[in-house]
């Protein structure tokens, strides 16, 4: 399922917890897809606290919690990292990470946790949604086989990588438009991954980020900045998006186009897709101008394969959202791409 689905459903099993219809998730996917990263983003939507235990790093003690004895009973001490209405609010996330990586007697602890929201006399908060994720056994991760009692507690959802949303989610987290561009240019570089040949630096969401970072830190020393992605994404991937990078010192002026003052499309495939991208960062640091985001329409038709003029406007739609049906220029800019959307 494409994260933007993975995210509904999260937002829907959280708003599920004021109505007693919340069943606890899990998210199964690959190293670097994402999934802490779409549970955050629900936390963060929504203003509310999440806890994040992961459970590969416990013994079942620090679960269950320390016993002590109080006159002649033994009661439990209930461990502080768990949702407390007090300290973490009445409403919010509690998110079990890296799940199948926890030993059975560690996974055994968070049965009750989980179905019943309960360990012993400790209660999770009833407004709080329940999160688990980890890695499926395919993926050379140090993990462990879902015992049945367990993963019949959960809903189980497969989290797929999408380039679509995760351009949405880069142009809003202020990516590098370079590293949009040049994944618009090679989506399948998105996420490059063979558990077989166990690569220590491969391509994946949270890798391409990385890029991202290395390039600000490595964007004025061409001596370190080749191994400086290849470090992130791998060798292959890191050599092809420095080439990219390279190329783009004979892109047309972004800022002419921004003005409506140039009608230049390069004939080269990965500048169209590096002028697409740097377009629509435009418009998002502008704040949806209008008078932009109708320079950008006009332009749209200028591509010689309108196809690409359709991402561009559609990659335009998801960043600035519905402001841009209002603009002057869509309705024309629909009128001459409409055989296209129809077929």
């Amino acid at each position: 399922m494409r994260p933007a689905h993975i995210t509904a459903v999260i937002e829907q099993e959280f708003s599920s917890t004021q109505k007693g219809y919340h069943t606890p998730v899990m998210l199964w996917g690959p190293p670097g897809v994402g999934k802490s990263q779409i549970v955050a983003q629900v936390a963060e939507n929504h203003d509310v606290a999440i806890v994040d235990i992961r459970l590969s790093q416990m013994e079942p003690s620090d679960l269950r919690g320390i016993p002590f004895k109080n006159e002649q009973k033994v009661e439990w001490a209930i461990p502080a990292m768990l949702p407390d209405v007090a300290v973490h609010g009445e409403a919010g996330i509690l998110f079990i990470d890296e799940i199948t990586s926890a030993p059975p007697s560690v996974s055994a602890a968070a049965y009750q946790l989980i179905l019943d929201r309960r360990l012993g006399e400790y209660r999770v908060p009833g407004h709080w949604a329940i999160v688990a994720a980890g890695n499926r056994q395919g993926d050379r991760g140090v993990t462990y086989s879902m015992p049945a009692p367990l993963a019949n507690r959960f809903s189980h959802y497969e989290v797929d990588v999408n380039l679509d949303d995760w351009a949405a989610w880069a142009y809003h987290h202020d990516i590098d438009e370079r590293v949009i561009g040049f994944l618009r240019f090679r989506p399948d570089l998105l996420f490059d991954f063979n558990p077989e040949h166990n690569p220590v630096a491969f391509p994946s969401p949270r890798s391409w980020e990385f890029a991202h970072r290395a390039l600000h830190k490595f964007g004025d020393q061409p001596e370190l900045l080749p191994g400086g992605l290849e470090a992130c994404v791998g060798k292959a991937a890191g050599v092809e998006l420095f080439a990219f990078i390279q190329s783009l010192e004979n892109l047309p002026d972004i800022d002419a186009i921004a003005r409506g003052e140039s009608k230049e499309s390069p004939d080269e495939i990965d500048l169209q897709y590096a002028v697409a991208t740097a377009l629509v960062t435009r418009a998002i640091r502008s704040g949806n101008d209008v008078t932009l985001l109708g320079n950008i329409l006009d332009y749209a038709n200028v591509f010689k394969q309108r196809e690409m003029g359709v991402m561009l406007v559609s990659d335009l739609h998801r960043a600035v959202g519905a402001e841009l049906f209002a603009v002057p220029q869509f309705a024309g800019w629909a009128e001459k791409i409409g055989d296209i959307l129809v077929y």
